[in-house]
């Protein structure tokens, strides 16, 4: 119960930062989605290089060190960011002329840059504890891991409810400037809370004291000894004796600066080739392939409907529809798993995602869409770039017709309105309902990774995995870079669906390669029985 306290404590907080900074980013710079996509980008370059060094750090380093020091910087970094931005909101027009708007400039490179520390330190966070002391506290029942993991997945969808719902009402009927005020005091408050639970948690579960790293250690020099003659009581000075002589020998080689310097390389190469040798290395790949979409509640979709005219009371309901729809993605997962089996479960929860996400193609080419190829998806970057006087805010129609307002400055307020709502409901309607299938498919993808990866390489498998799906990410953020207009939005719906449909492709493989045609058999008596004779395979059937 209490690490499910800290955990919905931590969500709460990172959902309604992360809902905020989007809009934020979107209000700062002109109605474009040019600055998010940079923010979405530093984030996943971030990840990728460091996420293997991440993971061995959380290897390496005791469990309770690394999730405070994960959690007092992920906290101070958002307070940090949301006061600045508090400044930046309420003195915009000063920063403005002060050098020419360089000044706001650095500004913005500062939030990107303190929000970019504060996701490195949330990536430690979330592998230490979901991916490490959860498997630690559930012990050897795969049942309860199950189970931990799917009331972790209904945190996060409660909180996606409820979080983003109530900064998205402070900032429609207050200012932005009160929404990074209640963030930042927010983080606050929690991280003190979270702080006193992980002690306690902690302190509960002595399992987590020791790394099976430290255990096979201490093994090996017991038996050392044993060897040697040795009896345990006097084992213990010549152990240290042993291990110093062993220090002093590699003095040498630890002292060089140039093997220092290097340690960071060897052992990304390290973590990337453990991970490639993985039996489960597809299935992880399949995972990370769904990250490269623009079609899920982050601040590239949230920045496209806010430029389609919803306002952040809209959006929050949606992504607490959203959350509703994770929930029961949640729930079904825990059902068909008892029912089909671990493997069989994602391949189900694929085929159901792949059939939702039609629902958004079909938006693209119905009425009220702004797809439109003839307007020139570099037109907002370049004008961007050779410095236009003032930002063209909402220069086309929506409707996706000629160019029938100035580029002189135009507030928001001003936009034509939409011929139909048609597409952007769609759109939302197959990316809520996907959401079934997304989580489902992202539990039994996460079990598999926890039931088949070995305690002392747990941390920089995950690392690796969360570098994988910050590879995709980054890809896709680089398309928004490449195509920020909203005409060209219908193009990379397209796109989001084809690696949607080539990661689920992965999975089948995977899954065929693990049961054969038994895949295809779900529910059947026989597939049960075996599952009760053959405990070698608790997480293939």
């Amino acid at each position: 119960f209490l690490i499910y306290m800290g955990h919905a404590l931590s969500t709460w907080g990172d959902r309604m930062w992360n809902f905020a900074v989007a809009v934020f980013l979107v209000e700062l710079y002109g109605n474009s989605l040019l600055l998010t996509a940079v923010y979405g980008l530093v984030v996943a370059g971030s990840v990728l290089l460091l996420g293997a060094i991440i993971g061995d750090w959380v290897d390496k380093n005791p469990r309770l060190k690394v999730a405070q020091t994960s959690l007092l910087v992920q906290n101070s970094c958002v307070i940090a960011c949301g006061v600045l931005l508090m400044l930046v909101f309420q003195f915009k027009d000063q920063l403005t002329e002060l050098y020419n708007g360089w000044i706001l400039t650095t500004c913005y490179i500062l939030v990107i840059t303190i929000a970019n520390i504060a996701n490195l330190a949330s990536t430690a966070m979330s592998i230490t504890i979901q991916r490490d002391w959860v498997v630690v506290v559930a012990g050897q029942d795969s049942s309860k891991l199950a189970d931990m993991n799917a009331t972790v997945r209904i945190i996060d969808q409660l909180t996606n409810i409820l979080a983003p719902m109530l900064v998205g009402q402070i900032m429609a009927f207050g200012s932005h400037f009160v929404g990074c005020g209640f963030i930042s005091g927010w983080n606050l408050c929690s991280m003190c809370v979270e702080y006193a639970l992980l002690w306690k948690v902690y302190q509960k579960t002595p399992a987590l004291a020791v790394k099976a790293g430290q255990k096979e250690q201490q093994q090996e020099l017991k038996q050392l000894n044993l060897e040697n003659g040795q009896s345990p009581e006097e084992s213990s000075q010549p152990l240290m004796n042993e291990t110093s002589v062993v220090a002093k020998s590699d003095s040498p080689k630890q002292r060089s600066c140039c093997y220092q310097m290097a340690e960071p390389v060897r052992t990304f190469k390290a973590g990337w080739v453990a991970y490639y040798n993985q039996n489960i290395f597809f299935a992880g790949m399949s995972l990370a392939f769904l990250y490269m979409t623009v079609l899920g509640f982050d601040c590239i979709t949230t920045g496209y409907a806010y430029t389609q005219g919803l306002n952040g009371s809209v959006l929050s309901l949606l992504m607490g529809a959203s959350a509703i729809s994770g929930i029961c993605g949640t729930v079904a997962f825990t059902w068909v798993r008892k029912k089909c089996g671990l493997i069989r479960t994602g391949f189900i929860s694929g085929m159901a995602q792949l059939s939702c996400l039609i629902l958004c193609v079909i938006s693209v080419f119905v009425p009220g869409s702004p797809f439109d190829l003839s307007v020139s998806p570099f037109q907002d970057l370049y004008t961007h770039l050779i410095g236009e006087k003032t930002l063209p805010e909402a220069v086309h129609s929506l409707t996706g017709g000629n160019i029938t307002m100035p580029t002189t400055a135009a507030p928001t307020q001003e936009l034509p309105p939409m011929q139909s709502y048609m597409s952007v409901s769609l759109l939302f309607a197959g990316v809520i309902a996907a959401r079934v299938g997304l989580w489902s498919f992202d539990l039994t993808v996460t079990q598999l990774i926890q039931e088949n990866v070995i305690e002392s390489e747990r941390g920089v498998i995950n690392g690796v995995q969360n570098s994988m799906n910050y590879l995709l990410d980054l890809l896709h953020f680089i398309m928004v870079i490449l195509a920020p207009n909203p005409e060209a939005f219908g193009l990379l719906v397209i796109i989001s669906v084809s690696f949607v449909a080539m990661g689920h492709m992965m999975y089948f493989r995977f899954a065929f390669r693990s049961l054969g045609n038994r895949l295809f058999l779900c529910c059947s008596p026989e597939q049960k029985v075996e599952a009760v004779d053959n405990p070698s395979l608790p997480t293939t059937v």
